[in-house]
């Protein structure tokens, strides 16, 4: 059977990491975060105090091993899918993630991790970057207000309680960091589908993309 690669991008809150997981639970295929791959790189970085700023600092990823696995990050084999939500690590990943060698790095993981499978692989770059030959490309999307809405009940389960503003305007900060970055902005591919899921369910977004991934393959 033909090996499938579903490529997911969009900005925080977008939904992405939680559809990617159900579509490829349901079709019985592989998921990857790369985001959480940057996280990981992130927390390696705080908790080492190497300085964030000098991207010679972040030769340790010849050292360390990244791997995600069944919904969940491994760092160094050591299950870190809790920590790299930590507020430190979401107020730095943007910064660790924009250097050239970072980057590069982790694109090669991910190329690797994508080879033989069939992959639901969701990110910032990877319909123009990682899988630019992808046989699906979303461009998910919503409004600010409803990707603050959703980040802020996330919070809200983790126990963590902040005002709906502050959510807001850190999602603002972000998605301009994330698109004016010079090394792999956010960016819509040419070829990608963009979905609006501000007024849709999580189910209603999994199951068109799931009807688009069976066209595809028929075709």
């Amino acid at each position: 059977m033909k090996q499938f690669h579903v490529a997911i991008d969009g900005p925080a809150g977008s939904g992405k990491s939680t559809i990617s997981g159900l579509i490829a639970k349901k079709l019985n295929w592989t998921h990857i975060d790369t985001g959480a791959m940057y996280r990981a790189v992130t927390l390696w970085a705080l908790n080492n105090k190497i300085d964030l700023n000098k991207e010679s600092e972040y030769r340790f990823l010849e050292e360390i091993s990244i791997s995600y696995e069944n919904d969940q990050i491994f760092l160094n084999g050591i299950n870190v899918s809790i920590d790299i939500r930590s507020e430190k690590v979401t107020n730095n990943v943007s910064l660790v993630s924009s250097f050239p060698y970072v980057r590069k790095k982790m694109v090669d993981l991910q190329k690797k991790a994508a080879e033989n499978i069939s992959v639901v692989m969701d990110g910032r770059d990877i319909g123009t970057v990682v899988l630019p030959n992808a046989d699906l490309k979303i461009f998910l999307t919503a409004n600010v207000e409803e990707r603050a809405k959703r980040r802020y009940a996330e919070n809200v389960q983790k126990g963590k309680v902040d005002h709906i503003d502050n959510v807001i305007n850190d999602i603002i900060v972000r998605d301009e960091k994330d698109s004016t970055r010079k090394e792999a902005p956010l960016k819509k591919a040419k070829d990608a589908f963009e979905l609006d899921t501000t007024y849709m369910t999580i189910d209603e977004v999994v199951n068109k993309i799931i009807l688009m991934i069976e066209k595809k393959e028929n075709l």
